[in-house]
Parts: C-alpha cells; structure tokens; sequence
C-alpha cells in the first residue's frame, strides 16, 4: 500500500537558509547512495520545507533512509491529495486491516501550510471514519489517545496528504559530507571504529590511519583494521573511504632501544599523532580523531595525555572521552564493529610490563630528543601505503 517514504531531519531545520539549503542538498545525495547500496528500489527522491521524501514502495526504503547521517525518523506512507475526505477513507482502509476487535485505536494529526481545518478537526475527522469502518465490520471501535494499540499519523501538507502506521529512528546528527574531514587513528579494537563513527555522526568524512606495528604485532592486526574501515563504509555509501597503512615498527625498536622503556607507550602515541597529522595536512583534513577514553589504559590517563599533545599544536578529537568501557561496546555493537573488533590479534609485543602512568608534562619532550624524531615521521609517512577500502 505504501508509495512514498516520509523522512525527517533534526537540527538541519535550526540553520540558515543558505547553509540548510546545502545540507539537505547533501542528505538528499546520501539517501540516494544508501538506497542504492541497500539494493532498495525508488523513483526519485526530493525535498519541501521541512521534509524529505522517497518515492518508493519497497518495504526496506525507510529502515535504509533511517540508517543516514542527519536522519531523524523515517515513516512509509501512503500519499494522497491534501483533502481530509481522501486521509480518512485511507485511514479507515487502514484501520479495517490492523484493528480487531476490543483493541483501541488513535489518530495522530498534523498540518503544515494554509488549510481550512486545524490538526484537532483532522484528527477527529479521520478518527470518525475509521470508527465508521470499524462498526461497519461489526467491530466495537475504542479509542485511546494516550497508548492505543494502533496508532495511525495523518500528515497534511500544501499540496499532498500522507498517511502512516510506523516510525523508524533516525541515527541522526548531521548528514556526512557537511563539517569536512578528518583523520582518524585506526587500531581496529573496539574503541578508533566508535570514535570514527560518531565523529561521522557529526557530518565528518573520515581517513582512517594504521599505524603498523609489525614486527611487533602480526598481519591479523592490519586486517582487523581494515575490516572494521570496511564495515564503517556502509555507513558512507556516497563517498568511498581512503585509508592509510604507515610502518612504525622501526619507531618501536628505537624507542626501545634508545628511550626509558617504560615510556614506549607514550611515545608511539605521540608519534603516532606526528604521522596523523602529517597525512592530515597532505589530505587537507582538520583534525586528528582518536579513541582515548580517559583512564581506560595506562596511556590514557590524565598526565599522560597532557604529555603527549605537550608542544605540538595538532588539533585532536577524542569523541569517546567521556564513555566507559561498557558504553562504547554498546555503541560497536550498534554499529556493527564489535564482532570485527574482537577477532584475535597477537597484540603489540612493545608494551613494556610497567607503562608510565603519570608522566610529567614534558617527559616526552625530553625522551625525543634522544632521537631524531622529525626524520622517523617522515620515513614513515614517506613509505605509508593508502588504498580505498571497497577496493582493497
């Protein structure tokens, strides 16, 4: 019965004209790309003031539009012309099919644009209709506006009616595309995939960067890696992921070799950050994401954060700052990472058995200057392999 899909958006409503003409300009573009990704059929899909819309009647058009950054909900509906008589007689058809007998019913109306009727008069309208329907089949029709079993939204517009049963969630945030780009620290573990996805959240396209450790960890960490990128590309189905694999195994030996072992840790992490952002300015990025949650690991806490950005300058996001363990698994499991996530791994055969815990905020400063830092950055961008992954 359906032929269209309502799709709603949140916050893109709250900006300007000219920035909210572009961003739905964006979202439109990434439907297209998840509907086709999805292998759901649709005719064409355009905007009115305050509203998306499909044409399509497959049954998974609204479940995949509701999977699209800036998306807040998505509804199938049926579609007809902006006269209440039309909206009941569809609301009774409906009706008829969903409610039996002894259950309850509700009409949900509203209006946009100049109509002779307020949303109240609508409802009640097609709430008569489908009560007519109900007692026409010998039914005993009940109506409960608070939490009927039935609920049946009736959205009238300027030039079109639509009729609608079901409500899908939107994830919401900002459509991708819309707040540039960045690059994001990728280890494949539970937390770099959830930290890229919801910077995606917020509208940003993303550079997934692999620091590999080898020989110092094994191929099954690169692959992890990656397939955790490949699962986040569905989440991007307009625009194909680049990613970039950088050796730092080198980098590890000299720390070890040159530097208190105990600070290993923190200085793959800075130097890590030295490569990002390398790649950053080559990308023409704007920023650095990471997946540090604060005092989840022995790199993580407090000082030791303050001394690995100490003296750089490099603009880093850590989304999941915040969230504890329990909290970000909820999210990988949401997304479709944490299956990826968990696959074994040998590990990093660096970590030293007593980390830095509470570095002063310039140990690092001084640990670097036992190497010759800006030349290992730049071998190791130098000879960093980039790929896409769909095409990997």
């Amino acid at each position: 019965m359906y032929d269209v899909v309502i799709v709603r958006y949140g916050e893109l409503a709250l900006k300007s004209q000219g920035v909210r003409n572009l961003y739905e300009r964006i979202l439109v573009r990434n439907l297209e790309a998840m509907l086709k990704q999805e292998n759901v059929s649709f005719s064409r899909v355009y905007r009115e003031w305050g509203r998306i819309f499909i044409e399509s009647d497959d049954p998974n058009a609204a479940k995949a539009a509701a999977d699209v950054f800036g998306v807040v909900s998505a509804s199938s509906a049926i579609k007809v012309e902006a006269d209440v008589a039309a909206a009941a007689k569809v609301c009774a058809d409906i009706g008829a099919d969903i409610v039996k007998d002894g259950e309850t019913f509700g009409i949900r109306a509203r209006r946009s644009g100049k109509h002779g009727l307020s949303s109240t008069d609508i409802g009640r309208l097609c709430g008569d209709a489908v009560w007519n329907r109900l007692e026409s089949l010998g039914r005993t029709p009940k109506v409960d506006l608070s939490d009927p079993d039935h609920e049946i939204s009736v959205e009238m517009r300027q030039n079109r009616a639509y009729v609608f049963t079901d409500i899908v969630k939107g994830v919401g945030g900002l459509p991708l595309g819309t707040q540039g780009k960045m690059v994001v620290l990728m280890s494949g573990g539970i937390d770099s995939p959830v930290a890229a996805w919801l910077m995606m959240r917020r509208g940003v396209k993303i550079i997934p960067v692999y620091a590999n450790n080898s020989p110092f960890s094994d191929d099954r960490a690169r692959e992890r890696a990656i397939k955790c990128v490949e699962v986040l590309q569905r989440w991007s189905p307009a625009d194909p992921i680049k990613m970039y694999d950088v050796p730092h195994g080198a980098n590890l030996d000299s720390f070890r070799n040159l530097c208190n072992e105990k600070n290993t840790c923190l200085l793959c992490k800075r130097t890590m950050y030295r490569m990002a952002y390398e790649i950053m300015k080559k990308e023409g990025a704007d920023g650095i994401i990471t997946g540090s949650s604060i005092g989840q690991v022995a790199s993580q806490t407090a000082p030791n954060m303050h001394a690995e950005i100490y003296g750089l300058g490099i603009p880093l996001y850590h989304p999941l700052i915040g969230l504890d363990k329990t909290e970000i698994i909820d999210f990988a499991r949401r997304i479709g990472t944490y299956e990826v996530s968990i696959l074994p791994t040998s590990g990093c055969g660096a970590v030293p058995e007593h980390p830095e815990i509470n570095a002063s905020f310039d140990l690092i400063v001084r640990e670097e200057e036992k190497l010759d830092i800006e030349d290992m950055v730049k071998e190791a961008v130098a000879n960093a392999k980039s790929f896409f992954v769909k095409d990997n």
